[in-house]
């Protein structure tokens, strides 16, 4: 009986009977020659930077739009509590701060990673996209583990008007609030990201990948808006989604994981959200 070791099941083979990729030649060109024209610090550093501000940024836009068309707001999780131009200021000055005087040293220690345990740079040793997602998915479920334990943790009376009540601050969530926090929230979660990079980094691909899917998931929870059928990590079992973390803001308990929702099930800190969705669907039957 043949077995899954064969070459003919192998996923390259597989591959094989997929189109080929249309932009990868061009994405080799231009990563070539960014590792030909730029030192290691400067990719590690620097061009992970402009990547996290255009990540950031460019998912920012979509709800930045939204708060100025009429039709989306029937999409709008707390519709009662529009944005205003003073709490996105606000929010915005807290950013620029936090991503260059706490974030930044931090990506610039990613540098000082990739020489000491000789993370590539180049192109011919890229995994295959297919690793780098598996990767990525890692990173997700080990930060979803360290945020949702030290989330709760600081929800605890006697730290949470010290550090996570900056987080708060806006009880009706949109994009730019994902990485609005407390200096020392900033690091303590933040540490969640590094731990998956640690672990299971085999290139540099992996620090760029996973930040563009962390930043497009926790803006997405935190915009303020379901639009479910639009929003490709609906895919994925277990997904918490904009209407998990919108009700942690709202309720300000409960809901503490970042992206999935298991653990929140597991401990039973999803009660009090399950009974207010609950009794909103129980209110919508009856007035039909």
């Amino acid at each position: 009986m043949e077995n899954f070791t064969d070459p003919v099941f192998s996923s390259d083979h597989l591959l094989n009977y997929l189109p080929e990729n249309p932009i990868k030649e061009y994405f080799a060109n231009a990563w070539i020659y960014m590792t030909k024209n730029y030192t290691k610090f400067q990719i590690a550093t620097w061009g992970s930077l402009i990547v996290h501000e255009l990540v950031y940024f460019a998912a920012c836009a979509p709800g930045i739009i939204f708060q100025f068309l009429p039709f989306m707001k029937r999409f709008k999780l707390q519709p009662n509590r529009p944005e205003t131009f003073d709490g996105q200021w606000k929010c915005f000055r807290l950013l620029m701060f936090n991503h260059f005087c706490i974030q930044l040293p931090l990506i610039a220690g990613t540098y000082l990673f990739t020489e000491f345990f000789q993370i590539p740079y180049g192109w011919d040793e890229m995994p295959p996209w297919y690793n780098i997602a598996l990767r990525v998915f890692g990173c997700a479920v080990i930060e979803d583990t360290w945020h949702y334990f030290l989330h709760w943790a600081l929800h605890d009376k006697r730290v949470y008007k010290h550090i996570h009540k900056v987080h708060h601050h806006f009880q009706a969530p949109f994009g730019m609030t994902a990485e609005y926090a407390h200096p020392a929230e900033t690091l303590i979660l933040g540490m969640g990201f590094f731990i998956g990079i640690l672990l299971l980094a085999n290139h540099v691909i992996l620090l760029w990948a996973w930040v563009t899917v962390r930043l497009l998931e926790t803006i997405d929870v935190h915009s303020g808006y379901d639009v479910p059928y639009l929003n490709v990590f609906h895919l994925f079992p277990f997904y918490g989604g904009a209407r998990f973390h919108d009700f942690h803001h709202l309720n300000f308990t409960g809901n503490y994981a970042s992206t999935f929702t298991w653990w929140d099930k597991i401990f039973g800190t999803d009660k009090q959200f399950k009974e207010h969705y609950a009794k909103l669907e129980d209110k919508k039957s009856k007035s039909q």
